[in-house]
Order: structure tokens, then C-alpha cells, then sequence
């Protein structure tokens, strides 16, 4: 972390102030109008890190790994010399000299550019700590040989085995980080290599093959049985069986016919069909996943800031530390020079910041990872934070509890003698809203449709039919038909009139969604407050409210209202809030974390930090449960992180942690941070 806060700053410097840093995958995403990619990534190889762009296609470097092996095979031998006669060839200084010297020069070669330029920038990053830590040990050692060159106590000067032991540990310790970060990105590489890289377009009745990024909305694409969906597109001819399974979590086969959407990287299993593009490439679900991931380390959970300031200040609080070991030591403890300089390498060794700067990616990444691989999407570390802390969870009405398939509750009627029914089915036939085609489905088995000379439809509000009589049919809410009775018109949705006469008032209610009693029993069992938030009437609310056990009831809410209840919530409870309409999307936006599905309004979507794929209640459970785990996962790693430190530095000051052992325990600490992330990956989250 302490390396990624010295490149942003940089960079910063150099006026590029959006800047992203995934410490989990080593990407750096800058964002400049002033700077070509040649000249930023001049500016991170200042620093000392070799920068590749993503278009360049080029091997992976193999640096780390040479450096470890030749260091290992000339580190062996000198660590062997201490359990050696005295008289052993090991025992030789030229010879422990022989075999250090090319190990530091590797450790700087490997560390030094980097250690220099954070200097340069006020900004010490953990490379100074290496290499000040087997730099002393090496100076030490080679001072002492020289100084008692030829007496018997020379041999008690020498430690060349601590100088190469710390840089070939520590190159070890960084080998099994890059191994292990790759196991934290293995959900996210999943799903890049999802993405195929060509398609079958056709053009004038023929069929070619042509790069997926080349397609353009509205062409058609052919795909075959057994090959992954090229990109986001809509079945234009055919049928097919499809596995989502990497997108939704579903692991059974989804059928899908004529006017369904299949997304980009998807399997089909059986079936070909003809398709036509409806979103570009840099738009399709797939797409939106990996980027989400990407940003995640941008928006930061704020226990991360915390481990970032820390950070910031460690190295040079350490540099202070390891000094004053060896004043106290040398001076106040009466320790011999030899001992104290080795207590303070051992201190400079030991406090290496890389477990704080990866207790958070790490987590975070895997968490992301296990929810886009499950069918949630969640935009940024700080949403994992805040929802894992919710303490009110409001939910939409219509669309997210319940079905939004709307069914005819009660009739009211005041004329018996007249087809109520078949007014009704015969005007909502000309309409496209969805209560319309609602009741319309309901209706249509038993009607039959009469033929209106005239129909206008007044959007949102009704419509208005005259017969071939002349007489005028008005169907719709209360504003629309004026209806002042303030009691009729919270009991009913709908109103009927005939001409000017009043002669039907309809209740329409929509079902309640599967598993939405079970999702409100698993936030109260949490000690959350659930709260029904709905435009909907008391009455329809009152009856949901109910039946699921909701613990709150505000019906009758405009968008303007229920912004102003989730800003009061907000003011004293981290708050949640589910919905999935044009009216909620400010509501969403206020809120802690907003949650919506993929299929809900754009406006939604885009207002959400939580996105559901699929139009299950579970992935609600399932996203709190993995949000609440990755928050647990990084408390944990950060209070080892912190703790190792706490801990470790006072024993190496105090003379217990030799500097080779140091070194060690600085490795395998990274490594304990990294691989409790990994176990995210499998761990039970269902408790």
C-alpha cells in the first residue's frame, strides 16, 4: 500500500489527479487529457516499477523468479556455515563474501530503483527497509572483518548469511504474493475468459467470422450449439437451452425462444438461433462485471483509509524506531555494537507494511468476485462496508417484494346490470401500461373485447372510450375521474365511470414475490429494521406489511417523499434500500447502499451500488452474506496485519527475533493476510 500511495502521488504531482490502483492485480488505470500512455507509463518506470499497458502483448517477466533461484542456491551454502567447524571452507570471510556480494547487488538490482525514488518523493516505501535492514547487515559484517583482519575475533564480526538471507527471503516472500494474489483474482480471470474474441456475422445471407469488437448494434449473429454468446444480443429466429451459470450462479440450463436477451459469454448448451446485437462491447454485462472489479480498489471502505494513513506514516515512524534501538540498546542496555546493530536490522526487517497494504484489496477483490460469480453485482469496497453494517433495510413495493403482475382484488359496482368486466378488458387492451396488460391477462378468458368507436389514453392516468351509442366510457385513478371521497379513493386504485356516473371502483393488487416472507425473517433475525416504503395505497401496504412481518409501513409516497424519509434515516442508521423504478432512483441515490435489479429502469440501476442479475430474492440474502463475510475477512486480516507489528517489532528491539528469522516471519505474514482472503473464496457464508 505504501508503494501504491507513493505512484498515485506521483502522479498527482505530475497533475493527473484519477488515478486507480488495484493492488490485487498490480493494474494502474490512469485517466488524463494532458498525458499520452508513453508518458505515464514514463512516469511510473520514474519510480521505479516497470509499467506495461494493457494492449502490449508481451510474456510475462520471469525477473522475480531468476533473481530467487540464484539468490536461493548462493543463500544455502552461507546459511550452512553455521553449523559448521570452524576451520570449514564456509568459514572463509572471501568465501562468504563471494556468495553475499551477488545477492545483495540482485536485492538492489530488484529493490533499489523503487527505495530511491520513494526517497526522492518524501515517500519511503518497504524496499528501504529491505535493503537498509541487509545493507547494515552486510556493512556490519564486511567493517568487523577488515577492522580484525587476521585475530581470532574476526570470525564473531561475520554475518553475511543475515545480509543474503533477508533479500532471498523476501524475494521468496514476494513469489508466493504474486502466486497467492492470483488466487484472489482467479473469480475475475474467470470471467474475462469468457470473453470470445470473434463472432459469426452475417452479411447478404452469408456468414463470416469477424472480431467481437467490430460488431455494431442491430447486426446479426449466428450462434451454434455448444459455442459461448459472443456479446449481448436479442433471438431474432430459433430456440436454445443456455448456461448462465458464470453470470447468474445458476447451474440449470435456462431455455430461451424468440424476443429473449442472451448475455455475452454465456454457453449455449443446445439449439442455434440467429441474433441481433443490442449493446457494443464495452457495454455488456460481462463487460460491466470486470470494470466494477476494477474500480472496487477507487472506492474504498473506509477501515482501508484507515490502514492507508497508517501506512503513509509507517516507514518513517519505523526508520525512528529501529534507530532508537540501537541507542537504547548500545547506550542505555550497555549491548555490545554488534548486538544492537543486529536488533536494529532485525526491527527494519520485521516491520515491512505490505500485510496492512493487502488486508484490504485482497479481501475486497475476493468478495466481488464470489458475488459477480453468483450473480451480484457491487460497486466498490465501500459498499461491501456499509451494507455489512445496515441497520435499516427499506424495501420498494411493487417489482421487488411483489410480482408487479397486478390481479383484480374487489370489484365495487353500483350498476349490477351492467358488463363491468368487459368494460374494463375491452378499454386496458389499448393500453401498454402494466397494470393494463395485468388486468387484461386476467380478464381476457372470459370477455369479449366490444368494439369502441373512439379511445385516447391519457399516459399514467386513464383512458377514455366512447361506443358506437355515443356513450363515453372513463377508466382510471382518482385525479383523473375527480373522485372527492377521500375513503373510497384510499380503499380503491381504480375507478369506472359512465358518462359522468360513477359506476365501478376496482382494487388491484399484485402477488407477493417467492421467498419474501423468508428474506424479511432473515433481516429481522439480523436486528434490522425492514421498512415498506410504497406510493401504493395504506391499505394494499397495511396488507403487505402483514403478511411478510415488516416492521414499518409508509404507503402513498412520491419520489420527492420518500428521498426526504431515506435522508432521515440516514442522518442516525446506516441505510439500505431496494427498488427498482424511475421513482426510486433518487431514494437509491441517498441512500447507504442502494440496491436494484438488472432489469429494472436504467435510472435505477445507475442510482444503485448493489445490482442483482437475476429477479430472485435470495441474491439479496446471498449479497448481505458475502458483504458481511468480506467485512469480517478484512477486520481479521487487518488485526493480524496490526498485531504482527505490535507484537514482532518489540521482540526484534529487544534482541529475540535474530534478522534472518525477521525476515521469515515478514513473509509468511503477507502470506497469512493473503490466503485468509482466498478462503473467502470457499468459506460457509450462510451463518
Amino acid at each position: 500500500m505504501n508503494c501504491a500511495n507513493g505512484i498515485k502521488s506521483h502522479l498527482k504531482s505530475k497533475d493527473i489527479h484519477k488515478v486507480q490502483i488495484d493492488i490485487s492485480t498490480g493494474e494502474v488505470l490512469v485517466y488524463s487529457q494532458n498525458y499520452d500512455s508513453n508518458s505515464i507509463k514514463g512516469f511510473i518506470d520514474e519510480l521505479g516499477y516497470k509499467a506495461h499497458q494493457f494492449d502490449v502483448e508481451e510474456k510475462p517477466s520471469r525477473k522475480l523468479e531468476k533473481l530467487l533461484f540464484i539468490s536461493a542456491l548462493l543463500t544455502v551454502p552461507l546459511l550452512s556455515h553455521m553449523f559448521l567447524a570452524e576451520d570449514h571452507l564456509l568459514q572463509n570471510p572471501w568465501i562468504q563474501i563471494s556468495l553475499s556480494t551477488p545477492v545483495l547487488y540482485m536485492g538492489y538490482l530488484y529493490f533499489a530503483k523503487s527505495a530511491w525514488a520513494s526517497l526522492l518523493k518524501w515517500k519511503p516505501n518497504m524496499n528501504v527497509l529491505i535493503l537498509l535492514g541487509a545493507s547494515a547487515a552486510y556493512v556490519y559484517s564486511f567493517t568487523g572483518w577488515i577492522v580484525n583482519y587476521g585475530t581470532a575475533d574476526a570470525h564473531h564480526y561475520l554475518f553475511f548469511e543475515t545480509a543474503a538471507s533477508i533479500i532471498t527471503l523476501v524475494l521468496l516472500g514476494n513469489y508466493f504474493e504474486k502466486r497467492s494474489i492470483h488466487q484472489t483474482t482467479s473469480a475475475l480471470d474467470a470471467l474475462k475468459n469468457l470473453q470470445t474474441k470473434d463472432a459469426l456475422k452475417e452479411v447478404d445471407g452469408k456468414t463470416i467470422k469477424v472480431p467481437v469488437d467490430e460488431l455494431q448494434i442491430d447486426d446479426i449473429i449466428i450462434v451454434k450449439q455448444g459455442d459461448s454468446v459472443p456479446i449481448d444480443s436479442e433471438i431474432i429466429w430459433g430456440e436454445c437451452s443456455v448456461d448462465e451459470s458464470m453470470i447468474s450462479g445458476e447451474s440449470m440450463a435456462i431455455y430461451k425462444k424468440l424476443g429473449d436477451e442472451l448475455i455475452g459469454g454465456t454457453l449455449l448448451l443446445d439449439g442455434n438461433v440467429k441474433c441481433r446485437v443490442n449493446k457494443l462491447p464495452e457495454n455488456t454485462v460481462l463487460s460491466h462485471i470486470i470494470q466494477l472489479v476494477r474500480d472496487a480498489q477507487e472506492n474504498k471502505p473506509e477501515i482501508q483509509q484507515l490502514g492507508d494513513r497508517i501506512s503513509n506514516v509507517f516507514v518513517p515512524v519505523v526508520l525512528l524506531i529501529a534507530i532508537a534501538t540501537f541507542l537504547v540498546n548500545f547506550y542505555a542496555f550497555d549491548i555490545n555494537a554488534q548486538n544492537s546493530i543486529m536488533r536494529a536490522v532485525a526491527v527494519l526487517v520485521i516491520s515491512c507494511p505490505c500485510a496492512m497494504g493487502l488486508a484490504t484489496p485482497t479481501a475486497v477483490m475476493v468478495g466481488i468476485g464470489r458475488a459477480a460469480k453468483n450473480g451480484i453485482l457491487i460497486k466498490g469496497g465501500a459498499t461491501i462496508e456499509w451494507f455489512s453494517k445496515t441497520e435499516k433495510m427499506v424495501f420498494d413495493k411493487t417489482g421487488t417484494l411483489t410480482t408487479g403482475d397486478f390481479k383484480i382484488g374487489e370489484i365495487k359496482k353500483w350498476k349490477e346490470d351492467i358488463a363491468i368486466e368487459n368494460i374494463i378488458y375491452s378499454m386496458e387492451i389499448h393500453s401498454s401500461h402494466p397494470i393494463a396488460q395485468s388486468l387484461c391477462k386476467e380478464l381476457e378468458n372470459n370477455q369479449d373485447a366490444i368494439q369502441f368507436v373512439e379511445v385516447n389514453e391519457f399516459k399514467g392516468r386513464g383512458i377514455i372510450a366512447t361506443d358506437d351509442k355515443e356513450v363515453k366510457y372513463s377508466l382510471g385513478s382518482a385525479a383523473f375521474l375527480n373522485i372527492d371521497d377521500v375513503e373510497l379513493s384510499s380503499s380503491y386504485q381504480l375507478f369506472l365511470k359512465q358518462d359522468d356516473e360513477l359506476i365501478a371502483a376496482i382494487r388491484i393488487a399484485d402477488d407477493i414475490k417467492e421467498y419474501s416472507s423468508d428474506l424479511i425473517d432473515f433481516f429481522t433475525a439480523k436486528g434490522i429494521d425492514t421498512i415498506l416504503l410504497s406510493g401504493d395505497s395504506q391499505q394494499n401496504c397495511d396488507a403487505l406489511a402483514t403478511a411478510l412481518d415488516l416492521q414499518e409501513v409508509y404507503a402513498r409516497q412520491m419520489p420527492e417523499d420518500k428521498i426526504e424519509l431515506i435522508k432521515t434515516f440516514s442522518q442516525s442508521h446506516n441505510t439500505a434500500m431496494f427498488g427498482d423504478g424511475i421513482n426510486d432512483a433518487p431514494a437509491l441515490s441517498q441512500a447507504s447502499v442502494g440496491i436494484s435489479y438488472s432489469k429494472a429502469t436504467d435510472v435505477a440501476i445507475q442510482s444503485a451500488s448493489i445490482v442483482l442479475l437475476q429477479h430472485e430474492l435470495k441474491l439479496l440474502e446471498k449479497a448481505y452474506q458475502i458483504c458481511t463475510h468480506t467485512y469480517i475477512t478484512i477486520k481479521q486480516n487487518l488485526f493480524w496485519a496490526f498485531a504482527y507489528n505490535v507484537v514482532a517489532i518489540p521482540l526484534a528491539a529487544m534482541g529475540y527475533l535474530s534478522p534472518i528469522f525477521a525476515a521469515f516471519t515478514m513473509a509468511f505474514s503477507d502470506i497469512v493476510v493473503i490466503g485468509n482472503s482466498i478462503r473467502l473464496k470457499y468459506k460457509n457464508i450462510s451463518r
